[in-house]
């Protein structure tokens, strides 16, 4: 365990980790861990309209972003600099960029003369075009422009905590979430997926604390700064949408798995966050494996405090990761397996543009369920398909038709009204419905060649289906049984679909049935059952039930609550599945415990369901969950806060 506490310790930590990378990895002047870029990365790019940014790529987009920032937990700002490198058609004098609260001082071109610029109408969505103006572009030229600007102490991308807010206790802390729209509240660039840059970045800390980045850490570079601090250089060789640009800073240790895989958390929490991930090597080889070289160097985690809105972010070379996730039996790392499949599905090709987020989520839960298989076998990758099945028809019972279609239009409305398990579960079961009717031989190589022909490319559904029927759906009589369109543009489930089928579920399902017609919780298997037989269990519900009537009696759920000891389950989604059952049946036992869940995590897939079935629940319901919000919404991210604002109201 390393700790930043001077020069020596700083470098000490670079070396460490063989400039590792929760952002780093092994460091040289040239893209030393990286392989070289494919030619699909630097082919011509037809850019799709993007309703959520104000870029105009076309005429001119941003190639190359430099920062130049130092962290202020006093104020809780960014500010310093941001280089831009701007091409563009020959001729063009201006880029407009996408801006979201921040405070721009001024802009200049790279000698220090200042440019004209000047800020559109306010979206309360896309925030505003910045527009800058400068002489005319010339064939194949670069232009520089640098902005001076400061964040806001409420940029919805970043979270200031408070030292009680972290495990040590100690220090403050900062991490940002980029994804969907929200990194122009941090940086000023063309903040669309489709437009991939480069970047580099040189962030001041304050003494004692280092800083991480979804970039390779250029240990050479680190250098003391004015009043004890340090000056931490990083770069990005590969281009990436801007989303995936993160920051972390805090009081940080690493421990490496392998050669090039590690885990970078808070010193407290080091040792079960090594123990919990000692598989993350063996998840990159098989990944690659399966569909080709990992392009990013190393893969590293970052375990982040509880307040992370996410269960992951699959930022390159380090995955933000929710402390949720650290069960102590490995249960819960097919998360990891997600985040990782993104460095293919999502980093490598990219949706264009967020009405096409099945494309990034849809396969990669299906590459993610591909690596589970291969690691713990398929019975645990049938449980993880069935549980996510499950969720999937539960959730689209309740949106509107067309938001159950893979592909959405989502303009005018935040992109991520469009993160449910529509883009997840229904575009996996998709993949799964293309593997089982061409064969999994023939779909491998169709989706690896995939990979490497869109690598470091905006991909649109339209594209896909250009790919795909030029490479695997060659014939009509396969394009009839796929029902491709359907899947894509249809509302609901098509005809070929296939409920996967676990059957590990049987005798979970029959102890379900048992317990609810009467008999007792069972105790005895329950103790033999990994976590996905207990969240089957609990997420077990009677076919003829009516909705908004009570299941199970006051008897029953004092017995779950006593036999399976779930006032003390540390499992997360195992608890998470117990509320929401006492949330329904206003089970007023269970109060404490969901007050500390909601107060001690800030993770949205569990903090938004739980209040909004709170508030379902009518007086009794809204009586908790207006003093219960109030008291915890300071400790969550604004991606959070945001979704929940929304049911709950503000305080």
């Amino acid at each position: 365990m390393i700790r930043t506490l001077g020069l020596v310790s700083a470098l000490a930590l670079a070396t460490a980790i063989g400039g590792c990378a929760a952002m780093s990895g092994p460091v040289t002047a040239s893209r030393s861990d990286m392989p070289p870029l494919p030619a699909s990365a630097t082919a011509p790019i037809e850019y799709a309209r993007d309703s959520h940014s104000y870029a105009q790529p076309d005429i001119a987009r941003v190639r190359h972003v430099a920062l130049d920032l130092a962290a202020d937990f006093a104020t809780r700002t960014l500010s310093g600099t941001a280089a831009l490198d701007i091409q563009g058609a020959p001729g063009a004098n201006e880029v407009v960029l996408d801006v979201k609260n921040l405070d721009i001082r001024n802009v200049t071109d790279a000698a220090g003369a200042p440019l004209q610029y000047e800020t559109g109408a306010n979206d309360a969505i896309k925030g505003q075009p910045l527009t800058i103006r400068f002489p005319a572009l010339a064939a194949g030229e670069t232009r520089r422009v640098v902005v001076a600007y400061s964040t806001r102490p409420d940029a919805a991308a970043l979270q200031w905590l408070t030292p009680s807010q972290t495990a040590g206790g100690d220090k403050p802390y900062l991490f940002s979430q980029g994804q969907a729209i929200l990194t122009r509240t941090w940086i000023p660039t063309q903040d669309s997926p489709g437009i991939r840059q480069t970047w580099e970045a040189t962030i001041t800390t304050p003494p004692g604390m280092n800083a991480v980045m979804s970039a390779e850490l250029l240990k050479d570079d680190i250098r003391s700064a004015e009043g004890g601090g340090f000056r931490w250089r990083f770069r990005m060789d590969n281009p990436v949408p801007p989303y995936l640009i993160a920051i972390a800073v805090g009081d940080l240790a690493f421990a490496p798995i392998d050669e090039r895989t590690g885990v970078w958390t808070e010193p407290s929490m080091l040792h079960a966050a090594e123990a919990e991930f000692v598989d993350v090597g063996r998840m990159v080889d098989v990944a690659e494996g399966l569909y080709g070289p990992y392009r990013w160097g190393r893969y590293d985690l970052l375990i982040l405090p509880p307040s992370f809105p996410f269960g992951g972010m699959e930022n390159p070379r380090l995955t933000f990761a929710t402390p949720t996730i650290i069960a102590g039996d490995q249960s819960l790392v097919s998360l990891v397996a997600h985040e990782l499949a993104h460095s293919w599905s999502g980093n490598l090709v990219t949706n264009a543009t967020w009405n096409d987020m099945w494309l990034n989520e849809g396969f990669t839960v299906y590459f993610e369920n591909r690596i589970m298989e291969a690691l713990y076998g398929e019975d645990r990758a049938l449980m993880l398909r069935a549980l996510g099945w499950g969720d999937l028809q539960t959730e689209m019972a309740d949106l509107p038709p067309a938001d159950t279609r893979l592909h959405l239009d989502l303009e005018g409305r935040d992109p991520d009204e469009g993160l449910t398990d529509v883009a997840y579960e229904k575009g996996a079961a998709f993949l799964f419905t293309i593997e089982r009717l061409v064969g999994r031989a023939r779909f491998d190589a169709w989706l690896k060649g995939y990979f490497e022909r869109n690598a470091f490319r905006p991909m649109t559904t339209e594209l896909f289906l250009e790919d795909i029927r030029t490479h695997l759906v060659t014939t009509r009589a396969l394009e009839d049984q796929l029902l491709m369109d359907a899947w894509i543009y249809q509302p609901g489930m098509p005809s070929n679909w296939q409920a996967p089928v676990s059957n590990a579920f049987v005798p979970v399902d029959a102890a379900a049935l048992a317990f609810h017609a009467g008999g007792p919780a069972p105790a005895v298997a329950w103790a033999g059952w990994s976590t996905q037989e207990r969240q089957r269990f609990l997420a077990w519900r009677p076919a003829a039930r009516v909705d908004g009537t009570d299941w199970l009696t006051p008897a029953q759920l004092a017995d779950l609550e006593a036999t399976l000891n779930l006032r003390q389950e540390g499992n997360a989604e195992v608890v998470f599945a117990w509320l929401q059952i006492a949330v329904q049946h206003r089970y007023q036992p269970a109060v404490p415990t969901l007050e500390h869940f909601l107060t001690t995590m800030g993770r949205r897939k569990f903090v938004l369901p739980l209040f909004t079935s709170l508030w379902a629940e009518g007086d009794w319901g809204r009586a908790i969950a207006t003093p219960l919000y109030a008291r915890a919404r300071q400790g969550y991210h604004p991606v959070t806060t945001n979704s929940v604002d929304a049911v709950v109201g503000r305080p």
